[in-house]
Parts: structure tokens; C-alpha cells; sequence
């Protein structure tokens, strides 16, 4: 079983508050790599209206689903939550794995895994946890630097987008009231008056659309017209590289770039959007938006889609999408397209292998938001974000710039215009060609995969190298400490297990493990779903409830109660120890809190 579980708001908000008293960390992100801001710089800047305190955000994907995950984005300094693209046909079967980051990056999952109504309540969730979180003073955050937008996003096709229960998803994400007063029943009672905080009952007023490879050109403006005129929303227009046509797409990446592996299929440029007809949508759409007093921009870029030769995948899978660097090649090569075409008139959303060593010239060029995905799944997780903010930091410190706007302008030295517009431009065309030449965006800097030691995992003891814990977006990798004993001898002070109910399988947590086998497969994989333990069969789990421990281990069935004796099976005997190690005291995880507020001891 592969799909995810929301978890209850009161056991997010307990844990979130006592890790960070307790740890100096919440969900797993240490303390140390909050971005909380500088009061020296002010890094805000304009999305559809908004004032936001960083141009910064986690791309609509694996890191914008549950609200952990978004809680953790925010930690490390997003303030433009592009939320997890939803759709009316919410009961997907997805491949597994689909996310593969051994060298540039590459997935076959889309869509969100959730339901409609349960991804309103994720996102409702995330705005409430970090809300309180603001208000609890436990942290030190800079003047004005909580400032945050959620940008919802929808697809894939307008009959889909015009159906009741999108609509519904919608009309929530302006108006939230009934969901926020039903959860903020659930909050706990020890958290005061934080339970009677000002929530935003207005999650949303942008949206970014996302469309199908080979959306036709017309149900694209179709759709962004329906959503301004019957939603009122300001619109951002997800376009795919396919718009710099064959013979450029296939002169950057193979010519310029040297990825001569990556074939894209031949009807992809028959059926995508062409150039000339985007621009004559987004013309039109300009005028919409005027009319109706709203933004309209772009966003740069989709996925690219290519052939799966790779064997990681699923052999099923005909094709796969492409991200990361090189997909930032020509995702920048769009942007200068769009200025060269017309000018700065719209504001351009940006995604494609954003790293801490571009990310201060994505912001050079006055993009907004600067939107992370691939990154954010390699080693380190969430903490790499503030290693963006210390490089642009850096950037902006060299050229005396203390604000966004003062950088654009100063970025690429001061014989530079004076004017943002016209720097915008200017940084595009400077920046452009560096890129398309730089040797860490060509393939040669990327066919090294991460290392391993050719040793199998085991249920217990492993190099304990915690790699597995922040690479998976939904935080379903922890470490917890478990004595060695006679019964069950340990080689390692501690272990590493996999709460299941936040794993989807994508698999990305195996690619950065030294050994081989996967942590979320071989693990302890545990459960407080007794439903979904079952479901979950016959691989090897533990279900972990108020009074027993029940493993299923090779297809047997062992349960443990918590007064049962456990004789001389060493199935029971890891049954009872793995309780004891995980309900200790000391403990802070998922299974622990949720057992704690359930009454367990």
C-alpha cells in the first residue's frame, strides 16, 4: 500500500511545539536551518498583489502535499506555497518508485495522491500549524518575515475544472471557515490561546494552472478564463519547454548540454502548445485580466517529457519527465523568449533546477516566486534552503544591495541600468548565455549516482548515516534509540524505521542510501491504521496501537500485547522491544504522539 495518510491536526501541532522545546528541531529540520530572516536585508517582493517576505518557495509537487511538508518548506524560508496540483480524478494508481534523483532527475508521478477534500484539509492544516507557529514566540523571526501566500494549483483539462467537486476545492480555498472552525475544535487544550488565533480563512485568491502535455492551445485559455471570470482569481500559466520547439530543445540538450542519451517522443511537439500560439493566448488573456482587474503571468517550466530508457522506473512506463539541470537550461532560454517577445509586462513564475548556486540569479532577474523541487529531494532535504538564502545573502552583501530591487539592478555590475525593468532584461540576456555554457548544467557533471557499499539492509543496524531521513519530503524516515539486548542484540545505539502512513513508495530515499534494498521497504515499516496494515499486506509491517503490537513477518502474524509474556519467539521479542524503544520518554515521533494522545503508555 503506497498511498498517504493525513494525520491529525492536534498530533502535528503537540509534536511541532514539544520537538522544538525538547530538540531544537521540528519534524526532523534542526533548528540551525530555520530561515527565520535578517533584518539587514529585505528580501520581500510582489506575487498577484500579495507583499511576501521571500521570493523563495517549494514547487507544486511531493514537498507541497501534506502539511508537515509544507510546514517544513516554510521553515526553510518558502514563502510562496505553490500547493500540490489537484484534479478531479483524485484516485490515481501511481507508479512505484516514481521518483528517481540518482543524477539530474526524473519522475512518473503527477497529480496529488490525496483526495480532493482531504488535500483542502492538508493545506488548511499547514496554514494553522504555521500560524501558530508564528504566534507561539519560540521563533526569532525577522520583522515582517512570516508574510507567506498560498498559490493553489488545478488541472488538467477544463471539463475536469468546471466539475462540482473542483469547484468545491476552490470556493474552500478562498473561503475556509467551515474546515478551520472544525479543526480548530481538534487543537489541544494545552495550547491555550493559541487555539483561538486569527487563522486566515482565505487560504488563496492565486492559482497556478497546470495542464497535460498536449493540452490544445484553445482549453488552455479557456481555462484561465473560467477561473478569473467565475473565481475572480489572479492566474499563473504552467507552459511546458516544448514551446522552444524541436530544433532548439534538441540543440540545447544534446549539442549544448550533451545529454545525448534523452530522446523526447516524436509527438510531443505535434501535440504541445507552439510558441505563436501561447503568445497569442497570453495577449488575449493580458486583457481579461485587465478587464477584471487581475494579474495573469507564466510560469517557466513544466516537466520535459522524454523516453524512459533508464531501469529504475517501472518497465510499464513508456515515458518519464525530466527535471533539474538541464531542465533549467531551457527553462531560462523561455524566460528570455517571453522578455525578448514582450518586454517585462508579465510577471514569470520560475521552477527548473533551482540550486543554492542559482537561486540568487533566478531572484537577479525578478522572478517570482523561485520555486524548488529536484533540490530539495537530494541530500539534506529541507535544510538545503538555507543555504539559498546564505548564498544570496552573499550576492546581495558583494554588490551593497540590502533589497531585492537594489539587486536586480547592481547583480551583474554597476555599469547596469539604473531602472528594475530594465535590468530585468538585461540580467536575462547576461545570464542566458553564461548558463547554456556552464559545465555544472552539462551532462558530464552528472553521471556520477550516490555512492554505495554493496551490503544489504536488515530490519536493525545500518551505517545509521541518516541520508534516508531528509531526502523523503513527507518526513516518513526517522532514527530512534534502542538498546542492544540479549533477546534482541543491536550493533548500532540507533535505528532507523519508516512510518508508513507517510510513505507513498516514491523510492527516493533508496537512491541516497549507501545500501542496498531501500529503507521504506526493508525498515521497520509501522502502522497505526490497523485498516491500512491490513490493506498493506503481505509485505512485512507492524501495527503499532494503544495495547499490542501485531508484526507480519513473512506472511506470519505475531501480536503482542502489552502485558503479554513473550517466550522465546524472536518475533514477539522485536515486538516488544521496537514498543519499548519507540514509546520511551526520550522519544519524539509520529507513532509516539499519536499513541500519547490515544492514552498509550
Amino acid at each position: 500500500m503506497s498511498d498517504l495518510a493525513p494525520y491529525p491536526l492536534a498530533v502535528l501541532a503537540r509534536r511541532m511545539l514539544r520537538e522544538l522545546d525538547a530538540h531544537q528541531s521540528i519534524f526532523d529540520l534542526p533548528a540551525r536551518k530555520f530561515v527565520l530572516g535578517d533584518p539587514r536585508r529585505d528580501l520581500s517582493v510582489r506575487f498577484h498583489g500579495h507583499s511576501v517576505a521571500t521570493p523563495f518557495g517549494p514547487a507544486a509537487g511531493p514537498n507541497t502535499q501534506l502539511a508537515q511538508n509544507i510546514v517544513l518548506a516554510w521553515l526553510a524560508g518558502g514563502r510562496v506555497m505553490e500547493l500540490k496540483t489537484v484534479q478531479i480524478n483524485d484516485r490515481l494508481t501511481i507508479p512505484r518508485p516514481c521518483i528517481d534523483m540518482q543524477t539530474v532527475g526524473y519522475n512518473v508521478e503527477w497529480s496529488q495522491e490525496l483526495t480532493l477534500e482531504e488535500s483542502l484539509e492538508e493545506y488548511v492544516k499547514a496554514a494553522m500549524l504555521i500560524r501558530i507557529l508564528e504566534a507561539s514566540g519560540r521563533l526569532a523571526l525577522a520583522p515582517g518575515f512570516g508574510r507567506t501566500v498560498f498559490d493553489m494549483s488545478v488541472g488538467y483539462d477544463l471539463a475536469g475544472i468546471r466539475s462540482e467537486r473542483v469547484q468545491a476545492f476552490i470556493r474552500g480555498m478562498m473561503d475556509a471557515t467551515p474546515v478551520l472552525e472544525r479543526l480548530r475544535r481538534e487543537l489541544p487544550v494545552e495550547l491555550g490561546p493559541l487555539r483561538d488565533l486569527d487563522f486566515p480563512a482565505r487560504l488563496s485568491d492565486t492559482l497556478t494552472l497546470s495542464t497535460f502535455h498536449g493540452c490544445p492551445p484553445h482549453e488552455i485559455e479557456a481555462m484561465v478564463g473560467h477561473l478569473m471570470h467565475e473565481h475572480g482569481l489572479a492566474c499563473v500559466v504552467k507552459l511546458n519547454p516544448t514551446l522552444l520547439g524541436a530544433t532548439e530543445v534538441r540543440r540545447l540538450l544534446h549539442d549544448a548540454l550533451g545529454y545525448a542519451e534523452l530522446r523526447i517522443p516524436g509527438d510531443a511537439f505535434e501535440k504541445d502548445t507552439t510558441w505563436e500560439q501561447a503568445a497569442a493566448f497570453m495577449d488575449r488573456l493580458e486583457g481579461t485580466a485587465r478587464s477584471l482587474g487581475l494579474d495573469v503571468g507564466v510560469k517557466f517550466s513544466n516537466t520535459l517529457i522524454v523516453e524512459n530508457h533508464r531501469r529504475f522506473f517501472p518497465a510499464s512506463e513508456r515515458v518519464m519527465y525530466l527535471s533539474g539541470p538541464p531542465l533549467h537550461v531551457l527553462a531560462m532560454h523561455l524566460v528570455q523568449r517571453l522578455r525578448r517577445s514582450f518586454g517585462d509586462r508579465f510577471p514569470v513564475s520560475f521552477s527548473a533546477g533551482i540550486e543554492r548556486a542559482n537561486f540568487p540569479d533566478a531572484v537577479a532577474l525578478g522572478l517570482v516566486p523561485v520555486t524548488v523541487c529536484t533540490d530539495l529531494l537530494k541530500t539534506g532535504g529541507y535544510a538545503r534552503g538555507a543555504g539559498y538564502f546564505e548564498e544570496l545573502a552573499r550576492r546581495m552583501d558583494a554588490v551593497g544591495a540590502t533589497t531585492v530591487d537594489a539587486f536586480i539592478v547592481r547583480a551583474y555590475g554597476e555599469a547596469g541600468p539604473a531602472d528594475v525593468t530594465a535590468a530585468k532584461l538585461r540580467n536575462t540576456d547576461l545570464y542566458v548565455a553564461r548558463a547554456t555554457g556552464e559545465p555544472r548544467y552539462r551532462a558530464a557533471s552528472h553521471r556520477k549516482v550516490p555512492k554505495k557499499i554493496g551490503r544489504r539492509l536488515k530490519l536493525f543496524d545500518c551505517l545509521t548515516c541518516d541520508k534516508c531521513i531528509p531526502v523523503c519530503p513527507n518526513d516518513a524516515n526517522f532514527s530512534f534509540r534502542m538498546p542492544s539486548t540479549p533477546e534482541v542484540p543491536l550493533g548500532e545505539a540507533r535505528q532507523i524505521a519508516n512510518f508508513a502512513d507517510f510513505c507513498n513508495d516514491c523510492g527516493n530515499c533508496d537512491v541516497f542510501c549507501p545500501e542496498d534494498g531501500g529503507p521504506y521497504v526493508l525498515k521497520p515499516r509501522l502502522f497505526v491504521s490497523r485498516e491500512r496494515w491490513l490493506k498493506d499486506a503481505p509485505r512485512d509491517a507492524i501495527l503499532v496501537e494503544r495495547d499490542a503490537m501485531t508484526g507480519r513477518f513473512d506472511g506470519v502474524v505475531v501480536r503482542v500485547g502489552v502485558g503479554d509474556a513473550v517466550g522465546d519467539d524472536p518475533r514477539a521479542q522485536v515486538l516488544r522491544r521496537l514498543r519499548e524503544a519507540l514509546l520511551d520518554p526520550g522519544e519524539l515521533n509520529y507513532l509516539s504522539e499519536f499513541l500519547r494522545s490515544e492514552g498509550a503508555g
